[in-house]
């Protein structure tokens, strides 16, 4: 006769699993985005999570399956801070102009908090700026998951906010070039507290960048406002 497992116990066991797999998949994208792919070792990666070395292959397949699941734990974690800024990133229902620009200042917001203030972006920000020098699979996942989607959708905003073309060449620079400014706070993160006199980017130091960054989207938005551009015409 066939022994039954134990419902708790395999509960147990399946929760134990899943804790293992997080935690090789955080150490991955620790020391892949500190050391490099090649510069990391499997060893260094289970002995960072406190797990068995044989863990990596079981749950991963081996260490490039474990940077496809770092890939995609990027893509889920910016998939929901972006989410909530911008309704998903997909195209949805079209705004008014100033719905639109709400939603802007709204992303900028979000992406200031998560970028420049949240201890684990910095982590993933390594991990992606060494996909981007050195170009892997992994990237090709991260740019379809959200570089692309959430930068259409940008783009997408912009348009009903300015009345430009979101797939123009100006739209999609003008974009990147909001994108950047936030993103120079966590690759130039010493240099910023050097400067600044700063011992921490946390919440505070972080609403001081949020006031500058929205400051720079309301030039911005000025210097397009569709209202102005047809009183200007007529």
């Amino acid at each position: 006769m066939r022994r039954q497992l134990d419902p708790k116990r395999q509960q147990r066991e399946a929760t134990t699993a899943e804790q293992t797999r997080a935690a090789l998949v955080q150490a991955a994208l620790k020391l892949f985005g500190r050391q490099g792919f090649d510069g990391t070792s499997t060893r260094e990666i289970a002995a960072e999570a406190k797990a068995n070395i044989g863990s990596i292959a079981y749950h991963f397949g081996g260490k490039e399956g474990l940077r496809a699941a770092a890939a995609d734990f990027i893509v889920d974690t910016i998939q929901g801070v972006a989410g909530q800024a911008l309704g998903g990133t997909q195209a949805v229902a079209p705004l008014d102009p100033e719905a639109a620009r709400a939603q802007l200042f709204a992303a900028l917001e979000r992406m200031v908090g998560f970028v420049v203030a949240s201890p684990h972006a910095g982590e993933i920000v390594q991990f992606v700026l060494r996909e981007l020098s050195h170009p892997t699979a992994a990237l090709d996942r991260i740019y379809a998951g959200v570089f692309e989607p959430m930068h259409l959708r940008l783009c997408q905003i912009w348009e009903q906010a300015t009345g430009e073309p979101a797939e123009s060449e100006a739209t999609k620079l003008t974009v990147f070039t909001m994108i950047g400014q936030v993103i120079y706070f966590r690759i130039g993160r010493e240099a910023v507290m050097r400067r600044m006199g700063w011992r921490e980017i946390g919440e505070a130091e972080a609403a001081k960048v949020m006031a500058v960054a929205a400051d720079n989207l309301k030039a911005m938005l000025a210097t397009r406002d569709p209202v102005a551009r047809k009183e200007s015409k007529s």
